[in-house]
C-alpha cells in the first residue's frame, strides 16, 4: 500500500438537504475494499425512512425553486464551479474510487474523475445554449413548445464506474433544474457522498442533490416505488432494470429509464485494415476495468482463416494484463469489486470449461495483495453462441472467441442474444462496414475501433440493454417534460 493511503478519512453516512446524517435507524453496513479486504468505514443503511427524508427535501427545494427558478446561465455557473472542484480534488476521489471498487489508479484518475468532471462541465456549458420552439401556426395563434424539468428524479447507479455512472444521469438533471436523489451501490457508495458536499460547495443548493446509500431492497426499491418521485433513472443488471420498469408502473407511472447489460460482439474480418489495432482492442477493451463493462466486447468473432494469426498475437499481449495492486500507477488491471462478484466470475470460468470451451489462458483467482478480490485475465477459444459464456454477462475479464466464414451468418449470431448494447466491426471494405453495421441490433456500433468515445454521441442499447440514452443532449428528453402553449391572437391589425 502506499503511504498516502492511510490519510484518507472517510464519512459513510447519507447526504440529505445539504447535512450529513446517519440512517433514522442508524443502521450502517461495512465498506470493504476489494484491494486488501481492509474495512473502510461503516456506511449508513438507509431503508424506506431515508428515502422519504429525502424525498421531501428534494420536492421542497424544487417546489421553492431555490435550483429550478435559477436562470440557465446561473446553473451553468454552478455546474463548472462543480466540475472545477471534482478536478481540484481529483486525486483524493481516484483514490477513494480505487480503494472502493478496485480499479487502477491511473485509471480512477485518469479516465473517471475526468470524464465525471467533462460531463458535469458539458451539460453546465449546454443548458443555456438549448433553445426552445415555436411551431407554424396562422397569424390567429403563437403557439410555443418549451421545456420544464419534470421534478424529483431518483437515480440508481452501479459499481463499476461510479462517478462517471452518476455524473451521466445527474449531469443533465441538474442542470435542467430538477432535484436529484441519488442512491449509490452499496459496493462504492463514497465517491457519490463526497460528489454531494463538492456540489453544495459550488453552489447548488441544500436539498437539490441528495445521496442515500444503501441496499437495492432496502433504499433503490422505495425510491423506485415512491409516489414523489417523478423519474427513475437506473443503471444495473436487466434483471433489476426490469423490476424498476414494473415498480415505476405500480407506483406513480414515473418517467423510468435504464442502461443495462450486454454482451457485445466484436467482429473481426479477414479484411481488417489492422490486425494489431484489432488485437490490441480486442485484448484491452475486454481486460479493462477487469472486464467490468457493461459495453466490454465479450463475445469475439474472427474469421476463420485469420483466426489462429489473431489468437497467436492476443495471446502474446495477456502477460501485460496480470492483476496487481490497483494503487500501484503501473498496474493495468486490478480487482474485481468483492468476492461475491469474484466468485460469479469464477463459476462462469468453470461452466466455459464444462460446456467445452478451450482454455487457453488465465482462469484461476491470483492473489497479487493478500485479502484482495484477483482473477486472472482469461480467454476461451471453441466458443459457441449456445453457450452459457457467450449468452450470459459475466462482469469479468473473459473473453470468449468464435469464428465464422459467412457474413450473414456472423450477423445472425451477433444478433442471437437479448442484449444490443454495443457492437464493433473490422473491415477495410466500406459497403461491408456499412452493412453489418446497419444489419447489427446495438445501440453503438463501432468500426474499425472500439472505445473511441465522446460525451456528445448517446450511450444506450437495443432490446433488453435497456430505455433511453445517456450522454449527449439527448439525455435531456429524459428529464425534461415537452409543454404546448397556445395562445389565441386577436390582432387589431
Amino acid at each position: 500500500m502506499t503511504n498516502d493511503t492511510p490519510t484518507l478519512r472517510f464519512d459513510g453516512r447519507a447526504f440529505v438537504n445539504g447535512e450529513r446524517v446517519a440512517a433514522r435507524d442508524g443502521q450502517t453496513f461495512d465498506c470493504l475494499s476489494p484491494v486488501d479486504g481492509r474495512l473502510l468505514t461503516p456506511v449508513a443503511r438507509c431503508g424506506a425512512a431515508d428515502i422519504d427524508a429525502a424525498v421531501a427535501a428534494a420536492r421542497a427545494a424544487f417546489e421553492d425553486r431555490r435550483w429550478a427558478g435559477k436562470s440557465p446561465a446561473q446553473r451553468k455557473r454552478a455546474m463548472i464551479r462543480f466540475a472545477e472542484l471534482i478536478e481540484a480534488n481529483g486525486e483524493a476521489l481516484a483514490l477513494t474510487e480505487t480503494l472502493d471498487m478496485g480499479k487502477p489508479v491511473r485509471y480512477a484518475s485518469g479516465v473517471d474523475v475526468r470524464s465525471a468532471a467533462n460531463c458535469i462541465r458539458w451539460y453546465g456549458e449546454a443548458v443555456d445554449k438549448v433553445y426552445d420552439e415555436i411551431a407554424p401556426t396562422p397569424d390567429t395563434a403563437l403557439a410555443l413548445i418549451t421545456r420544464e424539468p419534470v421534478g424529483v428524479v431518483g437515480v440508481i447507479v452501479p459499481w463499476n464506474y461510479p462517478m462517471i455512472m452518476a455524473a451521466w444521469k445527474i449531469a443533465p438533471a441538474l442542470a435542467a433544474g430538477n432535484s436529484v436523489v441519488l442512491k449509490p451501490s452499496e459496493k462504492s457508495p463514497l465517491t457519490a457522498l463526497r460528489l454531494a458536499e463538492l456540489a453544495l460547495e459550488a453552489g447548488i443548493p441544500p436539498g437539490v442533490f441528495n445521496v442515500v446509500p444503501g441496499y437495492g431492497p432496502e433504499a433503490g426499491s422505495p425510491l423506485a416505488l415512491h409516489m414523489d418521485v417523478d423519474c427513475i433513472a437506473f443503471t444495473g443488471s436487466t434483471r433489476v432494470g426490469k423490476q424498476i420498469h414494473v415498480m415505476a408502473g405500480q407506483s406513480n407511472l414515473k418517467r423510468a429509464w435504464t442502461e443495462l447489460g450486454g454482451k457485445s460482439p466484436n467482429i473481426v474480418f479477414a479484411d481488417c485494415p489492422d490486425l494489431d489495432a484489432a488485437v490490441e482492442a480486442a485484448v484491452g477493451s475486454i481486460f479493462f476495468n477487469q472486464g467490468e463493462s457493461c459495453n466490454a466486447p465479450s463475445r469475439l468473432f474472427v474469421e476463420a482463416s485469420i483466426k489462429d494469426a489473431f489468437l497467436e498475437k492476443a495471446l502474446a499481449k495477456v502477460p501485460a494484463y496480470q492483476p496487481g495492486n490497483p494503487l500501484d500507477k503501473d498496474t493495468v488491471m486490478g480487482a474485481i469489486v468483492d468476492e461475491t462478484q469474484l466468485a460469479t466470475v469464477l463459476r462462469y470460468i468453470e461452466s466455459g470449461k464444462n460446456e467445452g470451451a478451450k482454455l487457453l489462458a488465465g482462469g484461476e483467482r491470483v492473489a497479487p495483495v493478500a485479502g484482495g478480490c484477483y482473477v486472472q485475465p482469461t480467454i476461451f477459444d471453441g466458443v459457441r453462441n449456445d453457450m452459457t459464456i457467450a449468452r450470459e454477462e459475466i462482469f469479468g475479464p473473459v473473453l470468449s472467441v468464435l469464428s465464422f466464414t459467412d457474413v450473414a451468418d456472423v450477423v445472425r449470431q451477433a444478433n442471437a442474444n437479448v442484449y444490443g448494447l454495443q457492437a464493433a466491426v473490422w473491415t477495410r471494405d466500406i459497403n461491408k462496414a456499412h452493412g453489418v453495421a446497419r444489419a447489427l441490433r446495438a445501440g453503438t456500433v463501432h468500426v474499425n475501433q472500439y472505445d473511441e468515445d465522446d460525451i456528445t454521441v448517446p450511450f444506450g442499447g437495443f432490446k433488453q440493454s435497456g430505455v433511453g440514452r445517456d450522454k449527449s443532449l439527448h439525455a435531456f428528453d429524459k428529464y425534461t417534460e415537452i409543454k404546448t402553449t397556445w395562445i389565441r391572437i386577436d390582432s387589431p391589425i
